[in-house]
């Protein structure tokens, strides 16, 4: 058991002479020292195919759920499921096992806080898999266009069982929206010949959304934003934290859209 933390806790509050209260709060950050412990103990045996194997099958299981949140599973549902699966490359059995935990996640006693308390067990001290997990959901979410009451709510719950901030939840959602508008301007602009054409490439609005900055910010907060998504969404960094190699294409269109958006705030503020 996990008591040593409250014990000293509560001894050095009284050697302090803190009194009732602050034996109290010693006893309550003992406890916080012990539920840290207690979680570094139960992940410090889990191998990384484990930690892989959790975040494939969770990641598939909660689309799923998140899906059948609005209501009907519609056809262009499962085309958007699929077109991710088509991203990722995925074929054969890991397709098979990416469709099973789809219809996992539909069912109607899917444990979904069960399974995000073990995805986020699985990932602690790796925020930044927390990020990329909740960042596809996000992106599922919005792959139609829009989003529905009921998947807020559900992405609500996600973001709160693997400790996520509402004020980080709004970010994120802030950011993946910038990210989907960029991504389309861009992908028009690419089509065009690669000319720039502001009324139907992307934006410097949407690419300080991919960045999480805004347009007044100076160079200096803009770079450190940059370099510091750059880190986070390194993919062979991801995939040493628990990735699965199957997402790598995902982590790389990530960095690639995040280097685009640097790019053009460059170019459009005239710094370098």
């Amino acid at each position: 058991m996990h008591y040593w933390g409250k014990i000293i806790g509560v001894l050095l509050a009284i050697m302090s002479g803190l009194g009732f209260w602050g034996a109290l709060v010693g006893l309550i950050i003992g406890h916080w020292f012990d539920k840290a412990a207690a979680q570094r103990k139960s992940t410090s045996g889990m191998s990384q195919r484990d930690r892989q194997a959790i975040f494939f099958a969770s990641t598939f299981q909660i689309l799923g759920h998140l899906t059948k949140s609005k209501g009907r599973v519609t056809e262009t549902d499962i085309q958007l499921a699929s077109n991710l699966m088509d991203r990722m490359q995925l074929h054969g059995e890991t397709r098979k096992a990416a469709q099973q935990a789809f219809r996992e996640g539909k069912e109607p006693d899917f444990p979904l806080r069960d399974v995000l308390k073990h995805l986020r067990l699985a990932c602690y001290g790796r925020f930044d898999l927390i990020q990329m997990f909740l960042e596809i959901q996000l992106q599922a979410a919005f792959a139609d266009g829009e989003l529905h009451p009921n998947e807020r709510k559900v992405l609500f719950i996600i973001a709160e069982e693997l400790g996520i901030s509402k004020i980080q939840f709004e970010k994120f959602l802030s950011m993946i929206q910038g990210s989907q508008r960029f991504d389309q301007g861009y992908s028009q602009q690419q089509q065009s010949g690669g000319y720039y054409q502001p009324s139907q490439g992307p934006t410097l609005e949407d690419a300080c959304q991919v960045l999480g900055v805004s347009i007044n910010d100076d160079p200096t907060t803009i770079k450190r934003a940059y370099r510091k998504l750059m880190s986070e969404n390194h993919p062979d960094k991801l995939i040493a934290k628990g990735l699965p190699p199957e997402m790598m294409e995902i982590a790389k269109q990530k960095a690639q859209s995040i280097q685009a958006a640097y790019e053009l705030i460059k170019k459009e503020r005239g710094f370098k």
